[in-house]
């Protein structure tokens, strides 16, 4: 993927948002970590949350904004977003924590609390200093402006590495409709959608339902096809909004052929960041795609790529760059999926390792071994069973994750 060039904001503006960012000190010193969107009257948004049954209390804010937000399209959106302390595992003082600061916005932005989403990344467990945020809010709201996208793909992050920013341009009959989105994500992230903070915002005119079902289904393929560490946060959540800032007639029907052009693009952009926040993994060297194909169905084939892309030993021997393909075999076996042992074939790249139940003829240790010092590596798994198939993307597992996570505390 291209490298993206932070150093213009203004490259990333999209008509009928603004955005602020400021440093509040809730976890981070003289760091960014609060970070506010607003979408003017008469935009829409979508989302996808995390299944996680420990779910924090801005999931359940934020899903609800989202469920009643297609009835009222005269005021405008507002999304806020903190890093540093999750708001997860709080009790009742993390609701009434939300309930604070969404009061707050309100009263500086003239909107409804039903037109404000929250949504918090960092430590569970740690009550959410939600004075330091109430503060920071009229810095917050009197400093939005359109071209300060970086600072707060910035602020949203946690021990992430670099901030993740996708922004596509295209043409739709004859007008250019454009679509921007930021992600945080690095540790705890496994596919149950969804699996990092993400804020994807376009300017095309579509209705909710439409954009709702879009974002569902590309969810699955892109943020629902990657894992780090098979764990599944408690605050994660994907927003696909839209300001309908668009020149254009409206997309109303699931039948119009432009919603085909559009997905592509969207696509394009949530598996773009996807991939990013996969390859900032913490303490990742290695980008890893699974390709699953010849299963029974795709479930099963999704079942198996996760049961090799989340094995410790798989992950351990891509680290240490040692060709033991025995180990996704004992992935697979273990996926508790059906296959027949005799049909399945095994590529690392191009170069076959095993296949017909036993190592493959063509099998060459020192080529592979070659191959395992790539910094991008793929892995095709071949079952001869059925059509289907499931592509997902994953990172090695390195000494520096247990060290990263060990003191992600201090």
């Amino acid at each position: 993927m291209k490298k993206i060039d932070f150093s213009n904001n203004k490259k990333f503006m999209i008509r009928g948002a603004r955005f602020s960012s400021l440093c509040a000190n809730i976890k981070y010193k003289d760091r960014l970590d609060l970070t506010l969107i607003l979408l003017e009257a008469g935009s829409i948004v979508t989302g996808v949350f995390t299944n996680s049954k420990t779910k924090a209390p801005s999931v359940i804010w934020s899903k609800k904004v989202v469920k009643s937000a297609s009835k009222n399209e005269e005021e405008p959106i507002a999304i806020v977003i903190n890093s540093g302390n999750a708001n997860a595992f709080t009790g009742k003082e993390g609701t009434q924590a939300i309930e604070k600061v969404v009061s707050e916005i309100a009263e500086n932005l003239k909107i409804s609390k039903k037109r404000i989403l929250m949504a918090s990344t960092g430590v569970i467990g740690e009550p959410l200093p939600y004075k330091k945020i109430i503060d920071k809010i009229p810095s917050l709201t009197q400093n939005l402006t359109e071209n300060q996208v970086v600072d707060c793909a910035k602020a949203i992050m946690t021990t992430d590495t670099y901030p993740k920013l996708r922004f596509k341009k295209f043409k739709l009959d004859k007008n250019f409709i454009s679509i921007l989105g930021i992600a945080k994500g690095s540790g705890m992230i496994a596919p149950n959608m969804a699996t990092m903070l993400s804020f994807i915002i376009t300017d095309i005119k579509i209705s909710y339902a439409i954009l709702q079902k879009i974002t569902s289904n590309l969810s699955d393929k892109t943020f629902n096809s990657i894992t780090v560490d098979s764990d599944t946060s408690t605050s994660d959540m994907v927003l696909v909004s839209t300001t309908s800032s668009a020149n254009m007639k409206p997309i109303k029907k699931f039948s119009d052929n432009r919603i085909k052009q559009f997905s592509k693009t969207l696509e394009l952009v949530m598996k773009e960041l996807a991939i990013e926040i996969v390859k900032d993994g913490e303490g990742s060297n290695k980008l890893i795609e699974y390709q699953i194909i010849g299963a029974l169905n795709d479930k099963s084939a999704k079942n198996i790529a996760l049961s090799i892309a989340n094995s410790p030993l798989v992950k351990t021997a891509i680290a240490g760059e040692d060709p033991n393909w025995g180990r996704v075999i004992m992935a697979i076996g273990k996926s508790g999926e059906k296959v027949s042992p005799e049909k399945i074939e095994i590529k690392f790249g191009d170069l076959k390792v095993a296949e017909k139940g036993k190592i493959s003829e063509e099998y060459n240790e020192e080529k592979l071994k070659e191959y395992m010092q790539w910094d991008s590596l793929t892995v095709e798994v071949n079952l001869r069973l059925g059509q289907g198939s499931f592509e997902c993307y994953t990172c090695d597992l390195t000494d520096d994750y247990v060290k990263i996570n060990a003191d992600y505390r201090n």
